[in-house]
């Protein structure tokens, strides 16, 4: 038997041997997560309860899901790895990469009119709000993160707080002189430029763990003056009220002069969300265009030069704090758009919408997209953000795990382990290949096995 078919064979021992191991790691994470809770009893009082039958499942779960990659998986990536790589792309995978764009553009425009169809007048609300608004919403700053972290290599990790400005810059101007959402949106954007490049300064010298250190501790900073700012903001009460975008300065209310009065229409939500999820759409495809658009220019190509190597950046001539500069102010501005919608859309924003958790998100769908990928960011902001709404439909576990369980709480367990799958089976990213900004004579998708930082 040659080496390669020995390498390959299934060693079920070993394979035991392992899945009992991580059966074991997998009950002592689990035990103080799931196995107890409190719950309050006849006296008001908390008390600690068990649960051994939710704890064997998810262990059951987990040593399972092992034993099939020892078993299935693990050969069948050493038999990939064998393999020598193809000298060039598949027809279908061609194909694929040049109607995917196309089909994903025609989809989201026309998604509104397919929830409508399928769910109805009642159903399409929640489908278009809690699915496309709020997957828009992240996609849109994930896109706007890419550029700080994808293009520029700076690790960000207080994005939240450039997301937060633009909303109160927002609602406080909004609310006080009484401004339209469409004069304000730029201001907003304009804004958390500004204070893009007021963290752009300090971080100068900065890179790597630092760098992410000093970022995060602006994130906490412009929360906590939130939250304590008072007579402004409004403290940790937030800010009600917020002015609404209006069609041309119709409202969509139910008065006389409100959208569907003045059409004719019989008055329902469904108009103000399905406008609501044009705007934001325009808003995310226009920050995509910015970013294909400066990737291209020399600033864009000065990110990228930079995000390879600082000391050849700077030995080439680029000037390295102007090129920092503008990454965290363009980030910051998309991220700034972004906040201003949120503030017209919710009608209230409070500090604790934006916590260190939201970076965190914005950070997990720019990394596990692919850094540097529009569509690998666009895909994971969709599979992160909608199976958080996904999980609040499956009520029908309540039946399995008993009347009491809420799959929302598991959320950010199923996360971190979908983000270990992913390290594993994709380690830079769902997307590792992608065209160069600038090319000559032959544009050609350049592998991310060919570069330093696995970028692509």
């Amino acid at each position: 038997m040659s080496a390669p078919a020995q390498s390959q064979r299934i060693d079920l021992p070993r394979a035991l041997r392992e899945t009992a191991f991580t059966a074991l790691i997998a009950c002592g994470l689990f035990l103080p997560l799931i196995g107890f809770v409190t719950v309050t009893d006849m006296r008001n009082e908390l008390v600690l309860d068990t649960r051994w039958e939710l704890l064997a499942v998810f262990v059951a779960i987990v040593a399972g899901g092992r034993l099939m990659y020892s078993l299935l998986l693990a050969p069948w990536f050493a038999q990939r790895a064998a393999k020598p790589a193809p000298a060039a792309p598949s027809a279908l995978r061609m194909a694929f990469g040049k109607w995917f764009t196309p089909f994903a553009i025609g989809f989201v425009t026309v998604y509104p009119i397919i929830a409508y169809v399928w769910a109805g007048p009642g159903g399409a609300v929640k489908w278009v709000d809690n699915f496309g608004i709020q997957i828009l919403i992240y996609v849109m700053l994930g896109w706007g993160l890419n550029i700080v972290v994808g293009l520029a290599g700076l690790l960000d990790l207080g994005y939240v707080a450039f997301y937060a400005v633009g909303a109160y810059s927002y609602a406080l101007v909004a609310k006080t002189f009484g401004f339209a959402f469409w004069v304000l949106l730029p201001l907003a954007g304009v804004l958390s430029a500004f204070w893009g490049v007021l963290l752009g300064f300090p971080v100068l010298r900065l890179r790597g763990d630092y760098l992410a250190i000093v970022t995060l501790a602006f994130g906490e900073i412009i929360r906590l003056v939130l939250i304590n700012w008072v007579p402004v903001t409004n403290g940790t009460a937030g800010i009600t009220g917020i002015p609404r975008p209006t069609f041309f300065g119709i409202p969509f209310n139910a008065n006389d002069d409100g959208f569907a009065a003045v059409f004719g229409l019989e008055f329902t939500p469904l108009y103000r969300t399905i406008f609501l999820y044009y705007v934001i759409l325009a808003l995310a495809l226009f920050t995509a265009f910015m970013t294909m658009r400066l990737r291209r220019l020399p600033v864009g190509r000065a990110w990228e030069a930079l995000r390879e190597d600082e000391i050849a950046c700077r030995s080439l001539g680029i000037n390295t704090t102007n090129t920092k500069l503008t990454a965290f102010a363009m980030g910051a501005m998309f991220a700034g758009f972004a906040g201003s919608f949120f503030a017209a859309r919710q009608g209230f924003i409070s500090p604790e919408s934006f916590t260190f958790l939201e970076s965190a998100t914005i950070v997990a769908i720019v990394v596990l997209g692919g850094m540097g990928s529009q569509i690998g960011v666009a895909v994971a902001a969709i599979v992160m953000i909608g199976g958080t709404e996904i999980m609040r439909e499956l009520d029908f576990l309540k039946q399995i795990f008993g009347p009491t369980f809420d799959p929302t709480q598991y959320r950010m367990l199923l996360f971190g382990f979908a983000m270990v799958l992913i390290m594993i089976w994709r380690p830079r990213g769902l997307v590792t290949t992608r065209d160069p900004s600038v090319f000559l004579k032959e544009r050609k998708t350049i592998s991310s096995d060919l570069v330093r930082e696995g970028h692509g």
